[in-house]
């Protein structure tokens, strides 16, 4: 697949794209100024952005910046990258940023099964609250499989469609 030109765009549009989606990240229960930045990110033709850029774009401080890039990184949607030659962080989103935030879940769903598990023990499985949990066990390593297969069949569909592999 060819690569992309960039081209002009109407920076007010972009503007309004960039709040827009940062409105529904929010009310997903994305903190506001790493939504801003994300969407930022996702609106830049190269998928990178400088913490003066970004501070530029949306009218934000430094610390702003740094504090929403942080969050992205720690949440696998972005990361950060030295400029050759420069002490100067670039900021990037990848095409696969949805995958790699979804997969690198698993780590802290297997943590929440263990602590279930245990706590299915403690306070046994044959009352309300071992039996709750127990559901809830349950649910998330039915949640684990399904997003597994679900992301092999993602990579398939994605291969195909944008002519990787």
């Amino acid at each position: 697949m060819a690569e992309p030109k960039a081209v002009e765009r109407d920076p007010e549009s972009v503007s309004r794209f960039v709040e827009h989606f940062a409105a529904q990240l929010v009310e997903a229960g994305v903190p506001r100024m790493p939504a801003r930045v994300f969407g930022a990110l996702l609106a830049s033709d190269t998928g990178t952005l400088t913490s003066a850029e970004l501070g530029e774009r949306l009218r934000i401080s430094p610390a702003a910046v740094s504090g929403a890039v942080r969050y992205l990184a720690q949440v696998h949607l972005v990361s950060r990258e030295r400029e050759p030659g420069s002490r100067r962080e670039r900021y990037r989103v990848h095409s696969n940023q949805w995958y790699e935030a979804l997969t690198s879940r698993e780590a802290l769903i297997k943590r929440w099964e263990e602590a279930l598990r245990e706590g299915v023990t403690s306070l046994g499985a044959d009352t309300p609250a071992g039996m709750r949990l127990a559901e809830t066990l349950a649910f998330f390593e039915f949640v684990e499989g399904e997003v597994e297969a679900m992301m092999e069949r993602w990579r398939v569909h994605r291969d195909r469609t944008f002519g990787r592999g």
